[in-house]
Parts: C-alpha cells; structure tokens; sequence
C-alpha cells in the first residue's frame, strides 16, 4: 500500500515528512494531488464545506463543480426523500401526464419545474451535471498525464455518485465525503463529519431512544480510522479571504461607528424548531445593547420566515443605527426631462428598475466586531467562529438531540456565549482587540 500525498495549503509550514507533501492517508493509489472534482447538490451550505477542503489544499484553481440535481415543483417537493436516480424516474412518469394531468402532480399555483441542465438554473452555465461515467472516464484517460483525481463531495444526494465513482475508478481517485453518510464508510477513501454527528451512540442519547427503534438510528458504531472529526462546518472563510473582503468593504464598512454588532438569523430546522417567540425575544435583546453599540447590520438567510423577517423589521427597521439586509433588490426611480412630438404634455418621464445588492456577508465576517447568530445554522456559527471574535447564540434552548451536544462543545471550548440582551457589547468587543 503506497500513500497518496495531497498537495501543502499555501503558505503552510513545509518539513512534514522531509519532503513537504503530507502522507494523509494509506490507500492503493500513488501520486500527488493536482486536481480536484467538487459534487456538489445545490445548497450553499453544503458546497461550502467541499470548496473550503478545496481552497484549503491549494486547488481552487484547478477544481471542476459538478452537481446532483433533482426535479423541483409540484409533487417534487415531496420526494426529496427518494434516491435521486429513483426521483428522476418517477419525474420522467409524471411528465408523460403532464399535459392532462397536471392537476393530480402540482399545488394550486405550482407548475412542475424541468431539470436544470448545465447549472441553468443557478445561471451558472460553467456547472456541469454529474455523470458518474464521464468521471470516471476522465479520471482514467487523464490518470498518467495528470495523476490521480481528488473528488470531494457533501451532501445526501451525492453519496451514490461518489461511491460509484469510487468503486469504478478505485486505482485513479481519492474520494471524500464531507457529511456522515451513515452507513457503508468504506465506500469512501476518507468521511469528514462533525462530532456531533456520532450523539446517537452517547449514553444520553441512549436513553432518548426507545429500545425498539435504536437500531434504525445512524451511525451505530463508532469512528473508525478513515473518519475525520470537526467541531464544525467546514468553510472557506481564512486570513486571506477576509482580508480580500475587508478591502473590498472598505468604503462602506469603514465609516460606520464602532462597535459594528452583525446579527445573522437562519431558520426553523428539524433539530431546532423556532417562530415569531424567537423574533419577539431577539428584537427585545437588541434594543437592550442598542446603547452599547456603534452599529447593527442585520440579514436574513434563505431559510428565514417571512413571519420572522416582518418582526425584525417592523421593531428595528427604522432605528437609525440598524441595517438591515435581506437579500432583495431596491427599486431606484429617476425622473428625466424629455422634449418633442412623442411626450407633447409631459415634461418628464419617470423611469423605475430594480437592482439588486450585492450579498454583504463576507463584508459583515470581515468588519464585524461582535455576532448574534441564531442557533440553527451550523454553517454561520462554525464562520463566525473561526475570526476569532466574540459570538452570542441565540436560541440554543429550543435545539434538540445532537443540535444540543453541538452548541455544548461550542460553550465547552468558550467560542460562543448566549445572547441575554444583558451584554455590554462595546467592553467585550474591546477585551477581544486588546
């Protein structure tokens, strides 16, 4: 067995082993790491994570996006839960009825959405679908020349393409899956997984589980030799990227007063349930450090409900010291003078068009010196986390099973605190900077 070595992250110290490439893991291919592949399933969130592993080995310039994608609309909305290659056929029935049937296979209001090809649907023509056989079939014919193939994929939806590839192309690539994929780890080169992703084996999960259905629970055994173990989500957030931002910030960020409070809030999810209570109870804490802070620039993330957003707004929307972003276009309107035979009765013309702001997140990460964040997010919490500054969670009481053992190590290793409205913002932003 002869290990693959994958390429320093940039300016990383070198002498590992003597020669600079990191011997990371035992496998049957011999080579050096010059490329990689990205499945991806088109959420951020998840992305994110195989980008960051990416970035962070030095590839970003030599990495290829490929994405699992699924039929959306209608009665798609609920299978989600199906294998994707079992949804896509029961996409291709459903659309031989379409012309006839629509009613039986759409919500009131919804049309059944084609496949996306090519990453259309993002607008991003440069995403290519993953096909398992043309993978494999580059990683084969491009093997002596350019050596072996680094696929990185995350996400439930990607697992079955990148064990095929795996087991189709063993002697030509090394493949990571980000995300438990609960069953058949060895399937897999390398699994990198947050800790909190084995709570069902602790003796307190244990006991939350009738006897009956433990078996049905994953992961049912502990982590094995292969498996990698985070805190967090990965990312791509690091020193050079946010300094990139921070740079490109500048003008807008810089003027305002300090301290700069960032309040990013998610969504209900499945381990951490929340509503208007959550708004209700954020909105009073702000007003309480609203004194102690310089500015607050708040944003909302896909997941966020309208119900939640309005709240937000409607208590903090007009505070001269709140921001707030979410995610939408402004509409600008210009007034022009116009002469001639076609407007003989007006004197102007008013003209309206929406443009669309640019997403301030890497902005907010870069110029922030304080978060709020809700405690849905995994992802938001891990990027908050790794600047380095302080980082209140909101909501960590309404989050269950191995959403609470996530925040438990979050508070264990003091890298956040819960967020009371009680905080003196500008003092704790101080401590950190000196």
């Amino acid at each position: 067995m002869k290990p693959i070595r994958l390429p320093e992250p940039p300016a990383s110290p070198r002498g590992f082993g003597g020669g600079g490439d990191m011997d990371i893991f035992e496998t049957g291919i011999s080579g050096v790491i010059r490329r990689a592949v990205i499945i991806g399933n088109g959420f951020t969130a998840s992305e994110n994570q195989s980008l960051g592993l990416v970035h962070a080995l030095g590839l970003s310039d030599k990495q290829t996006l490929y994405r699992v994608t699924r039929p959306r609309g209608g009665v798609n909305d609920w299978l989600h839960w199906l294998p994707v290659s079992v949804h896509k056929a029961l996409y291709f029935i459903i659309s031989q009825f379409y012309g006839y049937s629509c009613v039986l296979f759409t919500g009131r209001g919804k049309r059944l959405k084609p496949l996306a090809e090519n990453g259309a649907a993002t607008g991003l023509a440069s995403i290519l679908e993953a096909d398992v056989r043309k993978i494999v079939a580059m990683a084969r014919d491009t093997f002596e020349k350019e050596g072996p193939l680094l696929v990185v994929a995350s996400g439930r939806d990607t697992i079955s393409i990148a064990s095929s590839i795996k087991r189709l192309a063993s002697d030509n690539v090394f493949v990571v899956q980000i995300q438990h994929p609960r069953s058949h780890l060895e399937r897999f080169d390398l699994v990198i997984t947050p800790q909190h992703d084995y709570y069902p084996l602790t003796a307190r999960a244990q006991e939350q589980v009738p006897t009956i259905l433990r078996r049905w629970i994953t992961p049912r055994e502990p982590p094995d030799r292969h498996v990698v173990l985070t805190t967090g989500a990965l990312h791509q957030i690091d020193s050079a990227s946010l300094r990139s931002a921070a740079s490109a910030w500048h003008d807008e960020f810089a003027p305002l007063p300090k301290p700069l409070l960032v309040v990013n809030i998610g969504g209900p999810s499945r381990y951490c349930r929340y509503g208007v209570d959550l708004a209700k109870q954020l909105t009073s804490s702000l007003h309480n450090v609203l004194e102690k802070c310089g500015s607050v620039r708040i944003s909302f993330s896909r997941r966020t409900p309208e119900k939640v957003s309005k709240i937000v707004v409607k208590e903090l929307g007009t505070h001269p010291k709140v921001f707030i972003w979410n995610g939408e276009g402004k509409f600008l309107i210009l007034c022009c003078g116009v002469s001639g035979t076609f407007f003989p009765k007006y004197s102007f013309v008013i003209i309206a068009y929406c443009c669309v702001e640019p997403n301030p997140h890497m902005g907010h990460l870069a110029w922030a010196d304080a978060f709020v964040i809700t405690a849905d997010s995994v992802s938001m919490l891990s990027e908050a986390c790794s600047t380095g500054k302080p980082v209140y969670v909101i909501g960590a009481e309404r989050c269950t099973w191995k959403f609470v053992e996530f925040h438990n190590t979050l508070r264990g290793r003091g890298l956040v605190r819960p967020f009371t409205g009680f905080e003196d913002v500008s003092r704790d932003c101080f401590a950190v900077n000196v």
